[in-house]
This record gives C-alpha cells, sequence and structure tokens, in this order.
C-alpha cells in the first residue's frame, strides 16, 4: 500500500494540471447541476452561499500562506524536489497549507455543483489524490532533510491548523502582497472561472432556457471580466510590477 501510493503521489504531482481539471469535467458530465435542493430554491441558495465561502475561504488561506512564506510546489522538472525546509509563516501552522486551501476550492466548487454523487466522489477522490501527493513529498522531505524534518512534522500537523503556532511562526516577518498578487493571481483566476463555469452548466441545463438568457448572459460578462483581469495581472508581472527587490548585503 505505501509503495503503491507513493507511485501514485509521484504521478498525481506530476500530472495534476492535466489529471484534476479531467476529473472536475468527468465528474461534472455525470449529472447536470440541479436547480434546486430538496425541492426547494431556498435552500439551494443557501448550500450556494455556503458553496462560495468555502471556496473564498480557501482562496484566503493561501493568500495567508503566500503571503507570509512562499513554496515552489511545481518541483523540479515536475518532480517532487525541495531546496530548503520551510518552516516559518504558515508552514508552521500546518504542513500543507497550500493543499489545504486547494481542498477547500475543490470542495467548495463541487458543493456548488450540487448533485449528492457527484460532492461525494468528487471530495472523496481529490482528498485521496492529495493524500497520495502529500505521502510522495514526505518520503522525499524526510529523505533529505532527516531528523529535523521528523521534529518538524512532530511539532505541526500535516492537515489540520495549529493556529496557536501562528504567532511565533511569523515573528518577524511581514505580510508580502505583492507576492501575493504574482504567485497567486492565476489560482484566483482558475476558482472564480469554475465558480461561474459551474453557475453558468446549471442554468444553461435548465428546461426554461430562454428565461435564464439574461443571467447567463451576466455570468458570462463577469467571467470575461475575471480574463481581462487574470491578462493584466499578467502583462504588469511580466513588466516587473510585482518583481521583490533584491536584498544586498
Amino acid at each position: 500500500m505505501k509503495t503503491m501510493m507513493l507511485t501514485l503521489g509521484n504521478f498525481f504531482f506530476r500530472y495534476r494540471n492535466q489529471v484534476f481539471p479531467a476529473v472536475i469535467v468527468a465528474l461534472f458530465c455525470l449529472a447536470a447541476p440541479p436547480l434546486e435542493l430538496w425541492g426547494s430554491p431556498t435552500a439551494a441558495l443557501f448550500k450556494d452561499v455556503v458553496a462560495v465561502l468555502v471556496v473564498f475561504s480557501g482562496l484566503a488561506l493561501r493568500m495567508v500562506v503566500v503571503g507570509y512564506a512562499y513554496i515552489k510546489r511545481g518541483g523540479l522538472n515536475k518532480r517532487v524536489y525541495a531546496k530548503d525546509l520551510v518552516t516559518e509563516g504558515m508552514f508552521g501552522v500546518c504542513r500543507n497549507p497550500l493543499y489545504v486551501g486547494n481542498m477547500l476550492v475543490y470542495s467548495g466548487i463541487f458543493l456548488l455543483h450540487g448533485d449528492p454523487l457527484v460532492i461525494a466522489i468528487g471530495i472523496c477522490l481529490f482528498a485521496f489524490m492529495y493524500q497520495c501527493i502529500v505521502h510522495a513529498e514526505e518520503a522525499f522531505l524526510e529523505d533529505k532533510f532527516g531528523d529535523a524534518y521528523r521534529a518538524y512534522c512532530r511539532d505541526v500537523p500535516r492537515w489540520t491548523l495549529r493556529l496557536g503556532n501562528f504567532e511565533r511562526a511569523t515573528e518577524g516577518m511581514t505580510f508580502n502582497v505583492k507576492r501575493v498578487i504574482a504567485k497567486d493571481y492565476s489560482t484566483v483566476s482558475s476558482a472564480l472561472i469554475a465558480v461561474l463555469g459551474t453557475e453558468m452548466y446549471r442554468f444553461a441545463s435548465a428546461d426554461d432556457l430562454e428565461h435564464q438568457l439574461a443571467y447567463l448572459l451576466f455570468l458570462a460578462a463577469l467571467m470575461a471580466l475575471v480574463g481581462l483581469a487574470t491578462a493584466l495581472i499578467s502583462h504588469l508581472k511580466k513588466r516587473g510590477v510585482f518583481r521583490e527587490p533584491k536584498t544586498s548585503f
């Protein structure tokens, strides 16, 4: 089992940009998002509000993580890699705070879809894939950093947030807004497009499509605005607007 999870973890780590979206599309094809919950539009609206809040809580957590300490999660040549053992910032609160944020985002999107089977399979499947990735990363980190990493694991939980560590873990650090924008704008954009796309999918599947046309056009306009904002930030990033000044000693 350990060997299988290690193999799967390395696979999901390397191909997550292809596998994760494909899994979401496949699950969404299983069933169209329902317009009502338990036969009640009001209950569905409440569920949607909760779903969006879950998505934004995940994005907010990611921003806090990146704002204090950034870890390049892409590895080296799409393989698990770490140059240093980062234990400060939110990594002193949770060993995988970015992945916790991602899980909140994905869970919120599945909840927004609303079909019970899609919600259950989606959340469980993504939890399993992330667990495999973490298993592969932990094996690499323990092999490279040894006792230092094992001590870190004893003090910091894998998935939960030990908020009592926050003050000590961020002592002397400042929140870097520019880094948040430069490093996380694409994730925010993808999450917003996923939310808007899910909502469009739901109403486009309705029987009275002609009555939903104005709302669908509104959602399409919002999606276009997200795309334009993303392109603008990408352009500014290339021009060095968000570049951090080099520290000289």
